[in-house]
């Protein structure tokens, strides 16, 4: 069996939440979200996690999360900094934000050696996600340089009654992936809504087609690719230097056209939670209630 890391991203406050979202405890021992993603990473196969934070965040992540989980994996932590940035490039005064998922990504170089997961660190993915992406990893040939994966949702397994949520509506050719359309998604009286965020008209989605959680499968390599790549963002975006993201799907198409690299779509069955509205929370309390019942996850999960 190959190594593998996942990578979890946790250096976004949730805007819409309020507050640091991935410290919300949701289990009956304290446990977060994140804690139920790291116990089916290491279930599925995967031997060493990185978490993506701000600096400041540290202490809370090693207190928490990290304290809970060192005997059970290795544990690394990332800092996005915003001053990780190219020579001779000054931050703008008034930029808070970080760079976005690709240069988040991109910090962990160094650290992150071989096939990789990235995942949100406040979303439920659910183990067969896990198990599916550890699969593409053992199977996938190590020579074969020019394909990642993607973990599919069904559209439906991933909503909220409280109200829309951003998901990348994909569409396919054959198994691999051909666009993205990042989107608020919506259900209401039984049908389901795209409204793309680029301002295109928005369009009826069946229940069953394939979305993006953010749940990529990389090769190390993706890294160099976002540092080199990262001055040529920065100069496209010269005029929004202080709002600009630079985002994984966007950085994953440009390497799927300049290097004639494919994505596998590799579907999950595996339901989504997640705390996008505070609304929400008492749902995804529920659920966990109800796995733990179904001898799903063990009462208190890292004892």
């Amino acid at each position: 069996m190959k190594k593998k890391t996942l990578v979890i991203m946790a250096a976004g406050m949730g805007s819409r939440f309020g507050g640091l979202k991935q410290t919300e405890p949701v289990g009956p021992n304290g446990e977060f979200i994140i804690d139920y993603s790291i116990y089916d990473a290491i279930k599925a196969g995967f031997n060493k996690v990185v978490f993506i934070i701000k600096e400041e965040n540290y202490d809370l992540f090693r207190e928490t999360v990290g304290s809970r989980i060192e005997n059970h994996i290795d544990v690394e932590y990332v800092f996005q900094k915003l001053d990780n940035v190219p020579e001779g490039f000054e931050v703008p005064e008034n930029r808070v934000k970080p760079w976005g998922t690709s240069h988040a990504i991109m910090c962990c170089e160094g650290v992150v050696k071989e096939d990789f997961a990235v995942i949100n660190a406040d979303d439920y993915y659910g183990y067969d996600a896990f198990e599916k992406a550890s699969q593409y990893i053992d199977e996938r040939e190590r020579e074969n340089k020019k394909e990642y994966a993607i973990i599919g949702y069904k559209v439906a397994n991933t909503l909220t009654e409280n109200g829309a949520v951003k998901r990348g509506v994909c569409s396919t050719e054959g198994t691999f992936l051909k666009t993205i359309t990042e989107s608020e998604v919506e259900e209401k009286d039984g049908v389901i809504t795209a409204s793309p965020l680029d301002g295109s008209p928005a369009f009826e989605v069946d229940r069953d087609a394939t979305v993006s959680m953010n749940f990529f499968v990389f090769m190390p390599d993706i890294l160099d690719y976002l540092k080199d790549n990262f001055d040529e963002f920065l100069n496209k975006n010269k005029d929004n230097i202080e709002k600009c993201e630079y985002l994984i799907p966007e950085s994953v198409f440009e390497k799927m056209e300049r290097e004639n690299m494919k994505v596998k779509v590799v579907p999950t069955t595996a339901k989504w939670y997640g705390v996008t509205y505070k609304e929400d929370k008492e749902s995804v309390v529920k659920a966990i209630e109800e796995m733990i019942a179904d001898e799903v996850y063990p009462q208190n999960l890292w004892k």
